[in-house]
């Protein structure tokens, strides 16, 4: 498992924070640092923490009579030193979403959960899902949950691309599906960070429109095709002028 640690230090500890200005403090705090090196400095008040520093660029920490630890960004430097130790140690962390299911491994009997992605809290097993996505509870052959996601039609594919493509699936219904409006190619379904329908003769025609999240319910006065989606029927070219003049704003004076 990759080594995803929460640091904490524990203590009566000086904290000095230098950069636009100068700040000290003295008391009994705990200072988490996360995997990413942010460092929060907590006492008993309130949620918010004594002093913090977001993602430093290095963090680097002793163990002599006590503990130090210094973390820079930039021009801001957060220093703490502890006067009287009451614990330093690293504990095994994960991400913490929404559970979806159990992990499919077979060494692992660990929780899925939903957060930036599907991941599990036990193992490295970690799965990229559209935003729009919904988890079913329907499961795949393979014992992963299947996603539900709105390219056009609505597909039910398996959490993990390598059993069952999205990008395939979607290929299938919609390749060669719709003319280029820019010259008399044929639009393909490709990837270029998303999914797009892309012009067969690029780079001579560079047209190209990304997949929008809902399903074709009809087609523009431009040509291409529509899409109801969550805020409402759009084209799929977003930039399509044609698209507004059937709407309701459209029609008044």
């Amino acid at each position: 498992m990759a080594d995803h640690s929460l640091r904490v230090l524990a203590g009566d500890c000086t904290v000095i924070t230098d950069g636009t200005d100068r700040e000290e403090y003295r008391g009994r705090v705990t200072t988490l640092v996360k995997p990413d090196n942010t460092v929060l400095v907590h006492d008993v008040d309130g949620y918010q923490p004594v002093a913090w520093l977001t993602r430093a660029d290095s963090v680097s920490s002793a163990r002599e009579d006590g503990f130090t630890l210094v973390a820079k960004k930039d021009t801001q430097t957060l220093r703490i030193a502890a006067h009287d130790q009451d614990g330093f140690a690293a504990y095994p962390a994960t991400a913490a979403g929404t559970p979806v299911g159990d992990c499919a491994s077979t060494e692992c009997t660990g929780t899925l959960v939903r957060s930036n992605g599907v991941s599990c809290v036990d193992c490295d097993e970690r799965y990229g899902v559209p935003t729009d996505a919904t988890i079913r509870d329907e499961r795949c052959e393979c014992g992963l949950p299947r996603m539900r996601v709105e390219r056009g039609l609505a597909f039910h594919v398996c959490l993990d691309r390598r059993c069952e493509s999205l990008d395939d699936a979607v290929r299938e219904a919609f390749d060669r599906e719709w003319g280029c409006p820019n010259c008399d190619g044929e639009l393909r379904i490709l990837r270029r960070g998303g999914l797009i329908a892309g012009c067969e003769n690029y780079p001579a025609c560079e047209t190209g429109f990304v997949l929008p999240a809902g399903v074709v319910n009809g087609e523009c006065r431009c040509g291409l095709p529509s899409f109801e989606t969550a805020r409402g029927s759009r084209c799929l070219d977003a930039t399509c002028e044609r698209a507004f003049e059937d709407s309701p704003a459209a029609a008044e004076p």
